[in-house]
């Protein structure tokens, strides 16, 4: 423990990523513990019956704070490191918990979601980035995508609870979940504070060469700083972090660098494209889908709701365990089809079988007198979300913790989940009226956007999926901007013995690594520019 975290528990990267991932399970606790309440009179009675665009403002206030949070991690990542940051998220998410468990008006609750926001806004930026930083390349895919699966059991356990609590009468009902909220960012603040290591690649971007190596090996090697993996990763982290270094002071600037930039609009695109893709519509508003397809007892909604959470949680296993085998590219183009297909069959059914009711005295498209209708919108809300846990949900959250090159990724990371976090605020606000005015058709407006999606995908996301970090540079190297489909999987892979080489021909080129004050100088930065020609042609 002199090193500051539990290097026998660092010596198993599957529980430093997945317990990092508790920082997103906060959100899935959220995101649950809104969508249980929706029919709960206590809770509407406290808050003043709100109406769908003031459920809309309660509810898109949480991804507000998110999208403010994922910019502040761009400020703050390349300064005080990644371990830090997670802690601090913790601790922000117990005061926005504990101002929602007391709030006495729709004001105090906004605030407290705000707050919230902010904390998750952090963590979700910051822990991808973190798991990206410590994973083997064979395993990264797996570990980032363990986030979506937090995200998962959160919803799963909160709404248990909420459903438990539904039993009970008054504000209980729903304080009692908001409350419980506060225990697993306690454990996870303290948890990193004692245990975990800081990410290896921060380390060596901040002069602590020699920390670095002893997290690796301890990471990748059972300690030992000779095995091949370490070295391999070690000495093109050194390469990278002295090359970009001759690109001078890291600045939002190089974000506009056209190498960069094309990477920036992929890794924005793909958390816009998870966003509409619908899955929000099943998981914030899923009582108001199924009411619509005529499932109107609060019990039975409530039940058939479970049955989709449970559903997500399982169908996100297959892809944890697949992903690095099966491909980013392969998942994405298979599930915006599936997902598109699933949401037209529900728009369908919905717009001939439904007809305008009043349910719990206000007006809705409701389909009624067609028990088999009924449940095949159920069903098809149920493939749905399968398709989108066991490829767009892991999926989105995975490529683009690791397309970005080290002296922009944390800046990068953040603004890609900033667009997460803008879309899931718009969605928010929007879906209820959106479901209250044009109904069913809500859902062939999605649909469209996940052929607009597929498309996307095929032609502008190369695969990226069993390289470091350090090699996925090379596959953008080849500039297949609308040709992505060309990029075979062995693009960019490199033994130790290629590694040592390259090490060797930066040698000749005479790059020295850096300045005893850490900056770099003319001379330097010229025979930065030749080395990378070098670089280029090898």
């Amino acid at each position: 423990m002199s090193k500051g975290y539990n290097a026998a528990i660092a010596s198993n990267p599957y529980i430093v990523g997945t317990f990092a991932c508790i920082g997103c399970g906060l959100f899935g606790l959220d995101l649950s513990s809104m969508s249980g309440l929706l029919s709960n009179d206590a809770y509407k009675q406290t808050f003043g019956n709100p109406d769908p665009n003031s459920q809309g403002v309660i509810v898109s206030a949480m991804p507000a704070g998110s999208f403010a949070g994922a910019l502040l991690v761009s400020y703050i990542a390349d300064t005080i490191g990644r371990k830090k940051i997670v802690i601090l998220s913790g601790l922000v998410w117990i005061i926005g918990s504990t101002l929602q468990c007391a709030a006495v008006d729709r004001g105090m609750l906004i605030t407290g979601r705000v707050i919230s926001g902010i904390s998750m806004g952090i963590a979700s930026t910051v822990i991808p980035l973190y798991q990206s930083e410590i994973a083997a390349p064979s395993i990264r895919g797996r570990l980032i995508s363990i986030q979506q699966w937090s995200i998962t059991w959160g919803i799963l356990i909160q709404y248990f609870i909420q459903f438990g609590c539904s039993y009970m009468n008054g504000v209980a009902s729903f304080r009692i979940p908001w409350g419980l909220q506060v225990i697993p960012a306690v454990v996870l603040s303290i948890g990193m504070m004692l245990v975990f290591p800081e990410s290896p690649r921060w380390l060596f971007d901040h002069h602590r060469e020699t920390e670095a190596l002893a997290v690796l090996a301890d990471l990748h090697g059972n300690g030992d700083p000779m095995h091949e993996l370490v070295q391999l990763e070690f000495e093109e982290i050194r390469q990278q972090v002295y090359y970009e270094r001759t690109e001078g002071t890291k600045s939002y600037f190089d974000l506009l660098k056209p190498d960069v930039l094309h990477r920036v609009s992929l890794g924005a695109a793909l958390q816009m494209w998870a966003q509409l893709s619908g899955m929000n519509i099943m998981m914030y508003y899923i009582i108001y889908v199924f009411q619509g397809a005529g499932l109107t007892p609060r019990r039975s909604n409530l039940v058939a709701d479970s049955v989709q959470y449970v559903l997500n949680v399982v169908f996100t296993v297959p892809a944890i365990l697949y992903i690095d085998k099966w491909g980013r590219r392969p998942m994405l183009l298979t599930g915006t089809l599936l997902m598109a297909s699933f949401l037209f069959l529900v728009g369908g059914l919905q717009g001939h079988f439904g007809s305008w009711s009043v349910v719990d005295g206000c007006h809705a498209w409701v389909i009624q007198g067609h028990d088999n209708i009924t449940k095949s919108v159920i069903v098809c809300s149920y493939l749905f979300v399968c398709s989108y846990a066991i490829t767009m949900g892991p999926v989105s959250w995975t490529y683009p913790a690791e397309i970005f090159p080290m002296r922009v990724r944390a800046k990068a990371i953040a603004l890609s989940t900033a667009s997460n976090w803008l879309f899931n605020f718009s969605l928010a606000w929007a879906v209820p009226p959106s479901l209250d005015n044009i109904t069913y058709k809500t859902f062939f407006v999605f649909g469209t956007f996940n052929l607009a999606a597929f498309i996307h995908v095929f032609f502008m996301f190369p695969e990226t999926a069993g390289r470091t970090l350090e090699e996925v540079e090379e596959i953008f190297g080849h500039r297949q901007t609308f040709t992505a489909w060309r990029v075979d999987r062995s693009v960019g892979r490199k033994t130790l013995e290629q590694v040592v080489e390259l090490k060797e021909v930066m040698a000749r080129a005479n790059l020295r690594p850096h300045s005893p004050e850490g900056n770099v100088s003319e001379q330097d930065v010229e025979r930065g520019s030749k080395t990378s020609r070098k670089l280029a042609r090898w």
